[in-house]
């Protein structure tokens, strides 16, 4: 079985890109999405039922490392244990750190016993290739992880410099909170709405939905005036 799992950390953000990446080269791929912010994976419910899924042979498709974690030393700890079941890790922007690539290089890089005295140097280079292999993928994940960092940093100075000049901070009035749930149930309605294409009624997709007839009405009428605009 083939898996893709893309994410993005914020409701506002497109998470379009990511599939069409995988589905590009894994067209079959089970796509599995979520919006989640943050570094550690605790939490994100459609990444941890994933990774009970999965077993040996299937594969999993990232965009990038950093959709995987931005922990380093999590991201890494995941990637060796799913790699031990013998579940494949594939990375489009970051393919020298696939599993079947790391594989390959741990075999490439031994070197056969001898049988005799030599065989005690050959055991510590042995060592010494598979600890260059393994940190390799490190460095990948503890690049993902500064990324996260330094726009972390970028963004308190941006307050801390908006501030000494006197701007307002926060959302402007008028305007309209965007959560998960809204852009979802959105999409939904869109999708569904006799008023925009779709086949049913507002009873119908407020049934399908489980929308408050208030909430659905709300969402419809912020949808009639984008398309308005």
């Amino acid at each position: 079985m083939i898996y893709g799992y893309c994410r993005v950390s914020t409701a506002r953000q497109d998470i379009t890109r990511q599939v069409r990446n995988i589905k590009e080269l894994y067209p079959q791929a089970d796509i599995r999405q979520e919006v989640f912010t943050g570094k550690k994976t605790t939490g994100r419910r459609e990444y941890e039922k994933l990774l009970r899924t999965v077993k040996s042979g299937d594969t999993i498709v990232f965009d990038s490392v950093s959709r995987m974690s931005r922990n380093a030393d999590e991201g890494f700890e995941i990637y060796q244990n799913l790699m031990d079941e013998g579940v494949e890790l594939v990375f489009l922007n970051e393919p020298y750190i696939n599993t079947d690539v790391y594989r390959k290089a741990l075999q490439s890089a031994a070197v056969p016993m001898t049988g005799t005295s030599v065989d005690l140097i050959l055991e510590g280079v042995n060592k010494y290739l598979m600890e260059l292999a393994k940190e390799q993928i490190r460095i990948a994940f503890e690049q993902s992880e500064k990324e996260v960092t330094d726009l972390s940093i970028r963004t308190k100075q941006g307050l801390v410099t908006a501030r000494m000049k006197g701007k307002t901070l926060g959302r402007p009035k008028g305007v309209k909170p965007i959560t998960s749930k809204s852009v979802e149930m959105k999409r939904q309605i869109k999708r569904l709405s006799k008023a925009f294409g779709g086949s049913n009624t507002d009873a119908e997709i407020m049934s399908i939905t489980g929308l408050a007839r208030n909430t659905y009405y709300k969402y419809k009428k912020e949808l009639l005036e984008e398309a308005a605009e």
